[in-house]
C-alpha cells in the first residue's frame, strides 16, 4: 500500500505533542532559523522574556572578543617598592591583580619560585595585594544562599575561582576540619576563612564577616561521617596574598600576614605572569560555565570600551547596549554576564538573532558539544545530529541555544528556553541550592529541548528520498 507524499511529515510529533508527552510544566519558548538565509523555520512564544541562566555566557563571549581580542592576556604581577640592595627588598613586595580569573595555587607557588630566582632573599617591609582592577564586589547575586561555591566575590584579583576547599573528617567522635586552597600540586592551608562546628540541625551553614575573616560555621548533625566541599571566597585579595606568602615562605622568603591597598605606591615590576588566550578562557568558560570567568572577562570588557564601572549592572547595562546593535537585538536586559542573577530577562528570538550575527565568525568552535541521550538517559555514542550549544540552568529554568548540522548538512540557529515562574516563585533562598521537584522538571526540559532538535532535524534538515 503507498503512502502519502507527507507521511513522514505527519509522523513527526508537533512541539506541543513533546511537551505534553514529558508533561513539563510552565511555558517553552523556541526560535528556530536557517543559518545560512536567516529565514525563520519555526518559532513558538519567541518574543517572551525569560531569565536566559548561564546561555547568557555566549552573549558576555562575543562581547569580551569584541572589546578585547581572542589573543587578549590578562596579567598578575609582583613588584617592589623602595628598590632592591643585595637581594633585600627595601620596601614592600606588591601583588598586583590583572583580572586573572584562572589564577591558581599552583600559578602563585610558580611565581614564588620565579621572585628567589630574580634574586629576591629577603624584604623589610610587608605584602601588599591590589585586587581593585576590577569593582570589589562581595558576592555575583545576593539573592543566592552564603555558602554556594558558583557565587563568590568578584574583584580584580582570583584564586581558584574564589573557592577555598572545606573538608571534614570524624575520628572517635570528634570532627577535624581543614580549609585549604588546594589546586593540583599543592594544599597551603589558609587563616583567612575559618570554620567552627556547631551543635545543630538547621541551618546546615552559615556565614559572617567577622575580624576581616571570612567565618563560617556549619551544623554538626548534616556532617556525617566525613567529606569536602567548595566554599565561595568574600576576600580574594586577602586569600590570594596568604597563598601567596606561603609559597614564597616555602622559598625562604618571608612576607607576613598581606594588607589590602586601594591605589599604587610607586614600584618596580619583578615579575609577571600571564594568562592563555582569551579564547582559550572563555572556551573553557563556556564548557563548565564559571560563572567567576564570566563576570571578571565582562567587567574587563566594559572597562576597556567606558573605562572604570562600578557594578555588574552596569556593565550589564552597556553590554546590553553592545548587544543591541552588534548582535541584532532587540531588547536584551541581562544584569549580569554569566546569567546567574534572577532578573535577567532574554527572548529566544533575540538569542538566536545574535547567533545569526556570528554565525560565520568562527564563534561555533568555543561551544560545546550537545551529547543525545536514549530513553534511559544514557549518553548516545553514534549521533547523526551535530549540535554545539550553551546551556543554562537555574530553578526551574533550562535553556540550550545554538548551531545545528542536521543529518544532511543543512546548518540551523536555534534557541530553547524553558521555564516555569510559578514554581521558581515558591522558592526560599535557603532552598535555592536544590528545591524540591526542581531536578525532575529540569530532566523533562532537557528531554524537551531534545525531542525538538530531533523534530527540526526530521522536519528542515533529513534530506528526502
Amino acid at each position: 500500500m503507498l503512502r502519502a507524499p507527507d507521511f513522514h511529515i505527519k509522523a513527526i510529533p508537533t512541539a506541543a505533542e513533546i511537551i505534553k508527552e514529558q508533561r513539563l510544566s510552565g511555558r517553552v519558548s523556541f526560535a528556530l532559523a536557517d543559518a545560512e538565509t536567516g529565514s525563520w523555520l519555526e518559532c513558538e512564544n519567541e518574543q517572551t522574556a525569560t531569565p536566559p541562566a548561564s546561555v547568557t555566557k555566549a552573549i558576555t563571549a562575543l562581547y569580551a572578543l569584541d572589546a578585547l581580542g581572542a589573543a587578549h592576556q590578562f596579567e598578575t604581577q609582583i613588584a617592589a617598592t623602595g628598590g632592591i640592595v643585595e637581594g633585600e627588598v627595601q620596601g614592600d613586595i606588591l601583588l598586583i591583580g590583572g583580572g586573572d580569573p584562572t589564577l591558581d595555587t599552583d600559578t602563585l607557588a610558580q611565581m614564588a619560585s620565579r621572585m628567589k630566582e630574580a634574586g629576591i632573599v629577603s624584604v623589610k617591609g610587608g605584602l601588599k595585594v591590589f585586587e581593585a582592577g576590577l569593582p570589589v564586589l562581595q558576592r555575583i547575586d545576593p539573592a543566592q544562599p552564603d555558602h554556594v561555591g558558583y557565587n563568590p566575590a568578584v574583584t580584580g584579583i582570583a584564586l581558584n575561582f574564589n573557592r577555598v576547599h572545606f573538608e571534614w573528617k570524624r575520628a572517635n567522635g570528634n570532627y577535624s576540619v581543614t580549609m585549604d586552597g588546594r589546586s593540583e600540586k599543592y594544599r597551603p592551608d589558609v587563616t583567612f576563612a575559618a570554620m567552627r562546628i556547631e551543635d545543630r540541625a538547621a541551618p546546615v551553614y552559615t556565614y559572617r564577616d567577622r575580624g576581616g575573616r571570612d567565618q563560617w560555621t556549619v551544623a554538626k548533625g548534616a556532617l556525617g561521617r566525613g567529606g569536602a566541599r567548595w566554599l565561595p571566597v568574600r576576600k580574594p585579595g586577602l586569600y590570594a596574598g596568604e597563598v601567596f606568602a606561603t609559597m614564597a615562605g616555602a622559598n625562604g622568603i618571608r612576607l607576613g600576614k598581606p594588607q589590602m591597598i586601594d591605589t599604587f605606591p610607586e614600584h618596580e615590576v619583578i615579575l609577571s605572569h600571564q594568562s592563555a588566550p582569551l579564547r582559550q578562557i572563555l572556551r573553557d568558560m563556556l564548557r563548565f560555565s564559571t560563572n567567576l570567568t564570566a563576570e571578571m572577562v565582562g567587567l574587563a570588557a566594559t572597562q576597556e570600551r567606558l573605562g572604570p564601572v562600578t557594578d555588574l549592572q552596569a556593565s550589564a547595562a552597556e553590554m546590553n547596549r553592545w548587544a543591541a546593535g552588534a548582535l541584532d537585538m532587540t531588547a536584551p536586559a541581562l544584569v549580569d554576564h554569566s546569567g546567574l542573577g534572577d532578573a535577567s530577562r532574554l527572548t529566544a528570538l533575540d538569542m538566536a538573532r545574535a547567533l545569526l550575527a556570528v554565525r560565520d565568525s568562527g564563534f561555533r568552535s568555543i561551544l560545546r558539544e550537545f551529547g543525545f541521550r536514549d530513553s534511559k538517559g544514557k549518553p548516545v555514542k553514534e549521533q547523526t545530529i551535530w549540535v554545539d550549544a550553551k546551556t543554562g540552568t537555574l530553578n526551574f529554568v533550562s535553556t540550550l541555544a545554538g548551531y545545528i548540522t542536521a543529518q544532511d548538512g543543512r546548518e540551523m540557529v536555534f534557541a530553547i528556553f524553558t521555564a516555569d515562574p510559578a514554581e521558581r516563585a515558591k522558592i526560599s533562598r535557603a532552598e535555592r541550592e536544590g528545591p524540591r521537584g526542581g531536578r525532575e522538571w529540569n530532566r523533562k526540559a532537557k528531554r524537551v529541548q531534545q525531542a525538538l532538535i530531533e523534530r527540526w532535524d526530521a522536519l528542515y534538515g533529513r534530506a528526502k528520498a
